[in-house]
């Protein structure tokens, strides 16, 4: 941001959750978007705000869409809305109560209303043939547009005009061309806009939605106020974004340049690269955090920190690591990752998961999305179904089947119930005119389920999966239970001699390890353990880092616990 005077950018939120990564209907352009604001005005209590039946109507019946499809829209501007835990917490319960498709419909016209000022953005999206970063900055952002600040500053400057033209009402439309220097746009319409810009009037000062900056006197006129109508005349308001538009100063290409970054030492031999991290925490206001995590290699990391908290979290190009993100998170984006295991905390919004190659994620989110991935296993919690998108192959869909203590707390910090959960009903999307690929994923099995315990302690009350397990999975988990028991209750019995039960152990002991090894989990032990007692005490924030200790082969975790 320039030292004095204003500047206005794009936000990051509506580009990072509510930009599908493929446009699988080229009908929400600028033309049907101004027809159907024209339309919904001469129905009364449709605007402008807008309810799912009308929005089904105008989507399925005018066009012509399917109505998962108009569904998935709708609810991807839920993602978008500003809403307490405790109004998401109320939609939650209230949908798990409907026992028919129109007890569900009538819930959803209840809870469910769009502005129709702040959602009238198209699906146009800039090419790909631009790259705006340096080499260094292209090995650590992501080709992903969604997080790229200059994609979404050159989106605005290219579509401003359609963006400022989709506000105006549909009278003005008619004379637009002969009397656009007297076109004018009202300050109401003009609030639509604060979804996608938001400035400040200064270095170090407040950020604020544009409607809000522009409330201010001076930067009225200079916007083309007019007192006498209380609005702005359209092309010196255009006029007026144009000079003062620049790059999100909180976004990921500001994080990498000015970020703080952070390190700690490698826990295990062999481990030839250091991790990368930068994070912004500590110089954003609230709502614009972002921590970036790069090259993560043959480590186990564990995270439960306040900075956490709320942040937009991306992984990128980690590979055979074990990471624990267990903090309460707005977004988190996987990318190029390669035999990982990810395990997340309650995530507000969506996770995204692209160009991925066998990786195991364990979350509980708001939404889950999946691009162009291979060998891929997902145990999720969602109210939203799971969405597929295209490239995808021999992706597997799981219950989620972990916890740690402070799951349910952070659950309900974030709004996140554990009904409706929709983890086993995927909506497969495709682009336009192609057919999406349905046997690119499967339900796992109840016989390959295996709950994942999360080998760190910490203070809370979550002491079970949140809502419990399938009943199907359920019984999977108990029949081994029994035989668990039913093993020990044998040796029990047998009246063993000590040198023989020694000689079992030995035995026990020798085949677990094999199974460590066959399976790769032993790499996962490893790395729980720090190499020295000084790879602990040197690490440069301990906050952000748990405290590793290796437990006994023989303990009942086989695993390894930690002090956060």
């Amino acid at each position: 941001m320039e030292q004095s005077g204003v500047s206005v950018w794009p936000r990051l939120e509506p580009f990072l959750l509510g930009t599908l990564q493929v446009t699988p209907s080229t009908k929400l352009s600028a033309h049907y978007l101004r027809k159907m604001a024209a339309y919904v005005r001469t129905r009364d209590g449709c605007y402008p705000r807008l309810g799912w039946p009308m929005w089904r109507h105008i989507a399925c019946g005018k066009l012509l869409l399917p109505e998962e499809l108009a569904w998935l829209y709708f609810e991807t501007f839920e993602l978008l809305v500003a809403r307490s835990p405790e109004e998401r917490l109320e939609r939650a319960e209230a949908l798990s109560q409907c026992s028919s498709p129109k007890e569900l419909d009538r819930q959803r016209s209840k809870f469910n209303h769009i502005s129709l000022r702040t959602s009238l953005i198209g699906e146009e999206w800039p090419s790909q043939r631009s790259r705006w970063l340096s080499d260094r900055e292209t090995k650590t952002s992501s080709q992903n547009k969604n997080w790229d600040d200059q994609a979404h500053l050159t989106f605005v400057q290219t579509h401003l005009s359609e963006l400022l033209v989709l506000l105006l009402e549909p009278e003005q439309l008619t004379s637009l061309g002969q009397k656009l220097c007297e076109t004018q746009l009202s300050q109401d319409s003009l609030q639509g806009l604060s979804l996608l810009l938001e400035g400040a009037t200064g270095h170090g000062r407040p950020v604020q939605p544009l409607h809000r900056l522009l409330s201010h006197s001076p930067l009225q006129a200079q916007a083309g106020f007019s007192k006498l109508s209380r609005g702005y005349v359209l092309h010196r308001l255009k006029a007026w974004l144009r000079q003062t538009l620049r790059v999100n100063p909180f976004g990921v290409l500001a994080c990498l340049r000015s970020g703080k970054k952070m390190y700690w030492t490698q826990q295990v031999e062999g481990a030839v690269k250091r991790a990368k991290i930068v994070q912004n925490v500590d110089m954003v206001p609230p709502g614009n955090k972002i921590v970036l995590w790069s090259q993560v290699y043959r480590q186990t990391l564990a995270k439960d920190s306040e900075t956490l908290s709320g942040a937009n979290v991306k992984l990128q190009s980690c590979n055979e690591a074990f990471i624990y993100l267990l903090s309460p998170l707005k977004s988190v984006t996987v990318d190029k990752c390669r035999n990982c295991t990810v395990v997340l905390g309650a995530v507000e919004s969506l996770v995204h998961v692209q160009s991925c190659e066998n990786v195991r994620l364990v979350c509980v989110a708001g939404r889950l999305t999946v691009g162009a991935s291979t060998r891929c296993t997902f145990h999720i919690l969602t109210p939203m179904r799971p969405l597929l998108l295209p490239s995808n192959s021999s992706l597997t869909l799981g219950p989620f089947h972990a916890h740690y203590p402070l799951l349910e707390d952070h659950m309900a910090s974030v709004g996140l119930a554990v009904v409706p959960n929709l983890w086993d009903q995927p909506l497969l999307l495709g682009t336009e005119g192609s057919t999406p690929d349905a046997g690119c994923y499967r339900i796992l099995p109840p016989a390959e389920l295996w709950p994942l315990a999360v080998p760190f302690q910490m203070e809370g009350d979550t002491c079970e999966v949140p809502g419990g397990l399938p009943p199907s999975y359920q019984k999977v988990v108990e029949t081994r239970k029994c035989r668990v028991q039913e093993w020990y209750r044998s040796v029990n019995e047998a009246h063993l001699s000590r040198a023989q039960k020694q000689q079992i152990q030995v035995l026990v002991e020798q085949k677990f390890y094999e199974w460590l090894s066959e399976t790769g989990h032993r790499l996962e032990l490893d790395t729980l353990t720090p190499t020295s007692p000084s790879d602990v005490s040197s690490i440069s924030d301990r906050s952000w880092d748990a405290t590793l200790t290796k437990a006994q082969p023989n303990s009942q975790s086989r695993g390894a616990t930690a002090a956060f």
